[in-house]
């Protein structure tokens, strides 16, 4: 199958070039493309001279519009498997055929790789498990579908769901979201055991204050799907 490997950047100038290069060599024969989020450091700058596979958005989209691009550019050039893989080096592409293959083989639509299953590498923060936790027994509570690591940007999913999330992504945090999307629209969702990094340079968009609003504002999102799918 056709596979394409979507790399959402914004500020990445220490990490990006370390992730393409982890990237290539693994061999894979999966293409790859950087989405520039309008970086403010030199990140564009980086990819011009790596002469990288990227996209720039003309102004600044968030995670959510960004990744969807990534989407959006796998439907229109016939890709039948896209993954998820964050720019800041917290995700190790030796596992992406873990993701890839339950989705060659049949068996799911969707796939996460969960920090959770085996509990080895970095585990984030205990404040942030707490977090983890409570939105997984929402989306549980709401949709029936049991995922632990539901904040995971590491995921893979098949040609119905590049078409949905190219059409369709939450745009703020959207990870959660896009479970709940994805449930309501009938995916089989599988969860494989990854090894995840602590990110080692730049800064990660939800601290602070900003963790408070997240959680919040994903918790409303999450119930409001259950309860209108729920309705249907």
């Amino acid at each position: 199958m056709k596979v394409l490997i979507i790399i959402p950047a914004y500020n990445e100038r220490d990490n990006i070039l370390g992730v393409i290069r982890a990237f290539k060599e693994t061999n894979l024969p999966y293409d790859y493309l950087v989405i520039n989020d309008c970086s403010r450091d030199d990140t564009l700058d980086i990819l011009k001279k790596a002469k990288a596979n990227y996209l720039s958005n003309p102004i600044n989209l968030g995670i959510g519009g960004t990744v969807q691009t990534g989407y959006r550019y796998a439907r229109d050039h016939g890709y039948d498997i896209a993954v998820q893989m964050d720019g800041d080096g917290q995700h190790n592409p030796a596992f992406l055929c873990d993701l890839v293959s339950p989705i060659e083989r049949g068996e799911a639509d969707v796939v996460i790789g969960s920090r959770f299953i085996k509990k080895e590498g970095f585990q984030s923060s205990r404040l942030r498990r707490v977090g983890i936790n409570w939105l997984s027994f929402l989306i549980r509570l709401t949709t029936g579908q049991s995922v632990a690591d539901v904040t995971s940007g590491f995921r893979a999913v098949g040609r119905k769901y590049i078409e949905l999330f190219a059409q369709d992504y939450a745009q703020d945090y959207p990870e959660p979201e896009a479970i709940v999307t994805g449930a309501c629209h009938g995916a089989r969702t599988l969860e494989v055991p990854v090894i995840m990094k602590e990110r080692t340079g730049g800064k990660s968009s939800i601290w602070g204050l900003r963790s408070l609003y997240y959680m919040v504002k994903v918790s409303t999102a999450i119930i409001v799907a259950g309860l209108s799918e729920r309705k249907k």
